[in-house]
């Protein structure tokens, strides 16, 4: 992994940095450029929270999934702090990628990731164990923190797979949360969520927040966050199909 040397002792709580950040897709079939988003540029500290607004279509979750990199950027930076150095995500390798979501790196969506016949307790107790817990230690976590968002007992080893929408997203989010990062991405994950497990993600939220864990999110309930909010992004709206008027010279 590429690393370059931190300055010094005032960039340590220095999570991320956003400069001039841009993503477009080619529209091959129309001939056309969509751009998402252009010249972002933000800073991240440890334990802050940004909430990106803006309307449907604005770029919010492209953002979170380019800095993630499950997109490439257009232009830009994002440099990552680690304890070692600083990353530029928007360049790095996909093996520092995948090394950097194994961890240190989250990103927390609306929608599980279903395995056939995993049990949702051992799906919720995996990230424990890949990061060296015992089974046993790792199971009884996942089951504390299945019954923090309300999964109910008989459901624990039941396949995900059956449950509803609303069920696999508690499932979700006790899998995601189960193990903190430093650096956690929130697309929408409160969409499916009925009102108390949306409190409990808030709440176990405010606990990372407080642990030092940075994160940006986009949330269906801005209001539901807006006691953690430090920052908020505004993403506007761009229509490249808008015809614009001609002007007589």
């Amino acid at each position: 992994m590429n690393m370059q040397s931190l300055p010094g002792s005032a960039a340590a709580s220095l999570v991320l940095s956003v400069r001039g950040l841009g993503k477009s897709f080619e529209m091959h079939h129309l001939g056309r450029t969509l751009p998402a988003f252009a010249d972002i540029d933000f800073d991240l500290h440890a334990g802050k929270f940004i909430l990106l607004r803006g309307d449907n279509g604005a770029g919010k979750s492209t953002l979170l999934r380019t800095l993630y990199r499950s997109y490439l950027p257009r232009q830009g930076h994002a440099f990552y702090h680690t304890r070692e150095g600083i990353i530029d995500l928007a360049e790095a390798a996909d093996v520092d990628i995948a090394f950097l979501r194994r961890r240190e790196i989250g990103f927390v969506t609306q929608f599980l990731q279903v395995r056939p016949r995993v049990a949702a307790e051992e799906l919720v107790a995996e990230p424990l164990m890949l990061a060296g817990r015992g089974h046993g230690e790792a199971l009884t976590e996942a089951r504390r923190w299945l019954s923090s968002f309300g999964v109910k007992q008989p459901l624990w080893a039941a396949y995900p797979s059956t449950f509803s929408g609303g069920e696999q997203q508690k499932v979700n989010l006790a899998r995601a949360l189960i193990l903190p990062q430093r650096l956690l991405f929130l697309d929408e994950p409160t969409a499916s969520l009925d009102r108390a497990a949306r409190a409990a993600l808030v709440s176990r939220l405010k606990e990372l927040k407080a642990q030092g864990v940075a994160m940006i999110g986009v949330f269906h309930y801005p209001q539901d966050v807006a006691g953690l909010v430090d920052r908020e992004i505004h993403l506007a709206n761009t229509d490249p199909f808008e015809e614009k008027p001609h002007v007589a010279e």
